[in-house]
């Protein structure tokens, strides 16, 4: 808090007209610490961004690919949910454990539903769960579960032109790849190269329960991010109107 009733007690406190009191208060924050979108510059390899820019540009502040295009014009379409911890028959999906576009499309299958050019992609795994129940436990040996890279997903990924991939974790994918150890594979390949918007750290569980109960599993997707200047990320609060 900035403002509040302890102001008005202090001699030298603010006079208004009409002996307006007033409260006011402030955040400080990691802005890729709640529900986010990752900018297109979030992530990168070979010294190359998104679209080629170079990653100097990121230097006190994204010049380039910032999330700050993307706020400008919000996110509206067809949002598709995969409940994969349903599907895989759990609570709540344990860390290490990939899948890929062929059990998404089995899932969605499962479901009922479709998954058609540029809708927007919703991922359960109820995994963060585990976090409520574990505590600092969760972070040992973390390695969050979710979809594993290969060229034949990534191409699924570019053929359908899914535009947005929303997921409940953290990494947004298997945090280290299996076969090669390597970090955040999929923030390359599907961010970096394809310029595929991720969402991070979602919670679909109310979602999820309407779609189970509704036996629907397509929805209207509404996202507004925050307009952060030149910012790699923007807390989110996404909408899904079922």
């Amino acid at each position: 808090m900035v403002m509040d009733e302890s102001i008005w007690d202090r001699e030298d406190a603010p006079q208004l007209p009409g002996d307006l009191h007033f409260a006011d208060d402030k955040i400080e924050a990691f802005l890729q610490g709640p529900t986010q979108y990752d900018a297109l510059g979030h992530v990168w390899c070979d010294g190359k961004l998104w679209n080629g820019y170079d990653a100097r540009t990121t230097v006190g502040g994204l010049e380039k690919a910032s999330v700050e295009p993307i706020a400008q014009r919000d996110v509206v379409g067809t949002g598709v949910l995969h409940d994969m911890a349903r599907y895989f028959g759990v609570e709540a999906m344990e860390a290490k454990h990939t899948f890929d576009h062929t059990d998404l499309l089995a899932c969605a299958e499962r479901q009922g539903v479709t998954i058609d050019k540029r809708d927007i992609l919703l991922i359960r795994t109820n995994h963060l769960q585990l976090f409520f129940e574990q505590g600092e436990k969760f972070y040992e040996d973390f390695c969050e579960p979710g979809l594993e890279y290969s060229p034949e997903l990534v191409q699924w990924f570019a053929e359908l032109e899914i535009p947005n991939l929303v997921t409940v974790t953290i990494a947004n994918e298997v945090t280290m790849d299996p076969s090669t150890g390597t970090a955040l594979v999929l923030h390359n390949a599907l961010m970096r190269t394809l310029g595929i918007a991720f969402t991070e750290i979602c919670d679909p569980e109310s979602l999820a329960e309407a779609c189970d109960r509704e036996g629907r599993y397509k929805f209207c997707y509404i996202a507004a991010r925050l307009k952060i200047h030149r910012a790699a990320g923007s807390p989110v609060n996404p909408i899904a109107l079922l």
